[in-house]
């Protein structure tokens, strides 16, 4: 077992070198998978032309040179993994997601279509009614949809920035039969406060089961209003391999943030009461806070499939009783610093300055370590009724280190380590594709998080009505668990608290009706929560002693008549205490456009408005010294109807865009375009962008 992986591995790095240095070596040939070209297909006449150039070659007979004689190159092995059917195998380039809780893969769709282009920030992509944010790209945003806010267990400062973030769960795989690259740059404003967006997207395979993908995202503004800079950079190396047994996912990440913090306005009336020319005129409570971070994550899974009986040839797993066995890895390490100076600050703004009354510097550091090891169980088909079977053993260890007063006496860094210990368990399967279901929980029995549970299940239930899919979705969570660390335990210069709390009890329950050939989709959420933790109007954590409900029902209704779409999503909430969970009554997004081919097949194009909307509620406040939300209760937010103007096109790989950004800014009367207490949105600005694919 261990010489088979030790020349696994040998071979690995031989061909990764060997492509490498190849691909250099060789001019790239661009083909589309979009164009009715054959990607998958080699270019034969060139190989042709080039053996006939060599009579050597060419001439069976020929004497050949026996110093320079080389062994025939093996035929390389198509991808034979369990992981994919065969449909998905016939693609030309695919992508998918891996879960290290259950060492399963989604499939998920690469994004080359026109269809939403223009969300090009990230978080209004992920979220189909919106998001709060500052008003700047790169700045802290949490969804107007209360069952989609994040909720850290590890490092809960970077909640405000989760949408940006590249984690082990949301990182995309590729596969393909030839390396694809995607390019795409956004930029608007003037040069001196334009907002740009980069991502690249590379992947390559080195064997039809092997490849390396790199992804990379950097969002950023110099900033419309006052020390309103901001800077995330992102970035993912990942690696696959899913061969006939083995299979492993694995590599790393790096997260950072640079962002100038400005506290909003001194006065609200600056932007209500009367119009400065000049954005850059408005008075802020901070010109020279600052919130810097970095986190990086190494990480991997593995596994090896132990079949019951012998394989055929060009046989797979899929279909054969098998016990696979395998571990995973994860560290993650982040660090958080936050600056001011007093002189600098708005009187009153902060109350307190515990540590230096004339400035801040705090730190903050968490690391955390996850090893488990875990056994899968095929009983025979993994998409039969019942496909796998799984579970494992895991160990957590967090370090977190936080400067206190204590300090003063001994300066050295002392870390407070926590550690816990795990089970977990999860069994899904499928039947043909008329239902599909799945559960899993996990239990810590001893440790720092001590008796916190979680439960899940799904169940979806497919059918086809004259021809058209219906789906209908139910879903149940639970969790029992231990607040974070950092709302419990935490000193800085401005906040400083040592909480006890419960453990905060969750039951969700949902339900989605399904039907794309209409259009149509419904759904249900609804969440009650004991011991609810949560950041009140003085920006301190505490937590509520009484049953908190929440109820949503979502609707998405998408007319079209030729091609005029006309895209709507609404989005109806309700909370039993809206100074613990914020929502607006109403949250709408409504995309209409026009879409037509200027030539066909080459160039296609859309003309559009993009509209958000949600009803005036008491909207969440900014902390910058904590890089948090929370639940102030003197400003209303809301009852503002934002407008984007778009032109979109794709010409044959390329994607483009021009985007009138609030288009009504100052158009209807209103100027209350607050999502955040105290933080005006960007006024106007014409936005440019471009994406380009490369298959080759």
């Amino acid at each position: 077992m261990r010489n088979a992986r030790s020349k696994f591995y040998g071979a690995l790095s031989w061909i990764l070198i060997s492509v490498v240095t190849l691909s250099a070596l060789s001019p790239a040939t661009a083909q589309s998978f979009g164009d009715g070209t054959d990607a998958s297909v080699y270019d034969r006449n060139q190989s042709a032309t080039l053996l006939n150039a060599n009579p050597l070659l060419s001439d069976p007979n020929a004497p050949v040179d026996s110093l320079s004689k080389k062994k025939e190159r093996r035929e390389k092995k198509p991808l034979s993994s369990y992981y994919f059917n065969d449909s998905t195998k016939r693609q030309n380039v695919f992508s998918w997601r891996h879960n290290p809780f259950n060492n399963n893969i989604e499939i998920i769709p690469i994004d080359t279509a026109l269809y939403n282009f223009q969300k090009d920030y990230i978080f209004l992509r992920r979220e189909n009614v919106g998001s709060a944010y500052l008003g700047q790209l790169g700045g802290a945003s949490i969804p107007l949809n209360y069952f989609n806010r994040p909720h850290f267990q590890s490092f809960s400062f970077l909640d405000a920035y989760a949408d940006y973030l590249f984690t082990p769960e949301n990182v995309p795989f590729y596969n393909g039969k030839r390396p694809f690259t995607q390019l795409s740059f956004f930029m608007s404003g003037q040069t001196k406060r334009a907002e740009e967006q980069l991502r690249v997207i590379h992947a390559q395979n080195i064997s039809p089961s092997s490849n390396i993908n790199l992804n990379y995202r950097n969002n950023g503004t110099r900033g419309m209003y006052t020390n309103q800079r901001s800077k995330d950079k992102n970035l993912s190396l990942s690696f696959s391999h899913s061969g006939r047994k083995y299979s492993i996912h694995g590599g790393y990440l790096y997260n950072m943030g640079d962002i100038y913090e400005n506290g909003g306005l001194t006065d609200d009336g600056q932007v209500l009461d009367t119009l400065i020319d000049l954005p850059q005129n408005l008075e802020m409570n901070l010109t020279d806070a600052r919130n810097r971070f970095k986190g990086n994550t190494f990480y991997f899974t593995q596994s090896y499939g132990l079949p019951f009986r012998k394989l055929e040839e060009d046989e797979t797993l899929a279909n054969v009783t098998t016990l696979f066995v395998g571990n995973s890895f994860e560290y993650t390490g982040f660090k958080k610093i936050y600056t001011d100076t007093k002189d600098k600050t708005a009187e009153d703004y902060y109350a307190n300055w515990f540590i230096n009354p004339n400035q801040s510097n705090d730190s903050i550091k968490e690391n955390r370590m996850d090893l488990k090891f875990f056994a899968q169980f095929q009983p025979y088909n993994r998409e039969g009724i019942l496909g796998t079977i799984d579970g494992g053993l895991g160990y957590t260890m967090n370090s977190y280190y936080n400067f206190n007063l204590n300090q003063y006496l001994a300066p050295q860094e002392k870390n407070v380590k926590k550690n816990s210990v795990y089970v977990y368990a999860n069994a899904e399967g499928a039947f043909k594709e008329y239902v599909k279901w799945n559960g899993s929980f996990q239990y810590y029995p001893i440790g720092y998080r001590s008796q916190d549970l979680s439960v899940d299940g799904n169940l979806t239930v497919s059918a086809k009505i004259r021809q058209h899919p219906v789906s209908l979705s139910f879903n149940v969570h639970y969790r029992l668990e231990k607040p974070d660390y950092w709302s419990e335990h935490y000193t800085s210069n401005h906040f400083m608290w040592d909480n006890s709390f419960n453990k905060e009890n969750e039951l969700r329950l949902g339900a989605r009706l399904s039907i794309p050939s209409i259009g149509t989709e419904v759904g249900f959420t609804q969440s009650i929560t004991d011991n609810k933790v949560y950041y009140n109007r003085l920006s301190i954590p505490v937590q509520y002693q009484r049953a908190l409900s929440v109820t949503g029902i979502y609707l998405q209704k998408d007319f079209r008549a030729g091609g005029l779409h006309l895209n709507n999503r609404v989005l109806l909430q309700w909370s039993s205490a809206q100074e613990v969970a914020p929502v607006p009554l109403v949250s709408a997004n409504a995309t209409y456009y026009y879409e037509f081919n200027v030539v066909k097949d080459v160039l296609r194009l859309q003309i559009g408005l993009d509209g958000y909307y949600n009803t005036e509620y008491y909207g969440f406040g900014y902390n910058p010294a904590l890089m948090r939300f929370y639940n102030q209760r003197d400003t209303k937010t809301g009852n503002y109807i934002w407008l984007d103007g778009f032109i979109s096109g794709k010409w044959k790989r390329v994607r483009f865009l021009v985007k009138f950004q609030h288009l009504n800014y100052n158009l209807f009367g209103q100027r209350n375009y607050f999502q955040i207490a105290h933080y005006p949105l960007n006024r106007r600005m014409l936005k440019l962008g471009v994406s380009w694919n490369f298959y080759d």
